[in-house]
């Protein structure tokens, strides 16, 4: 008989939660706001504006989760200062036009001009 599977602390912890939904909040804002605006953005699942917008709403259902997993009500200090953390990791990324140059790395056509 084996063991119930547990999460990990490490992987689950508020903090790391906070992080992740700051990173993923960000990351759905230029994914939205070029998708209904009918303007092609590098996207994993391709780069039409409809995939970049309805990707940009999963993102933002995805901070949402993350954000109640953090239990942010429980730690609010802690929760703003890792989401914080997300966000700028997340807006130093598309400032340096990461979304291209991993589309380059993968070999995934970039948009239209």
């Amino acid at each position: 008989m084996s063991a119930p599977i547990t999460p990990d602390r490490t992987t689950t912890s508020p903090d790391n939660c906070a992080v992740l939904a700051g990173l993923m909040g960000t990351n759905g804002i230029p994914h939205f706001v070029t998708g209904i605006t009918a303007r092609e953005y590098p996207n994993l699942t391709g780069n039409s504006a409809t995939n970049n917008a309805v990707g940009g709403l999963a993102a933002f259902a995805i901070a949402g989760a993350l954000l109640a997993l953090a239990q942010v009500g429980d730690h609010p200090r802690a929760a703003l200062v890792a989401a914080s953390l997300g966000v700028v990791g997340m807006t130093v990324f598309h400032a340096r036009r990461g979304a291209y140059r991993l589309s380059v790395r993968f070999g995934k056509p970039l948009p239209e001009s």
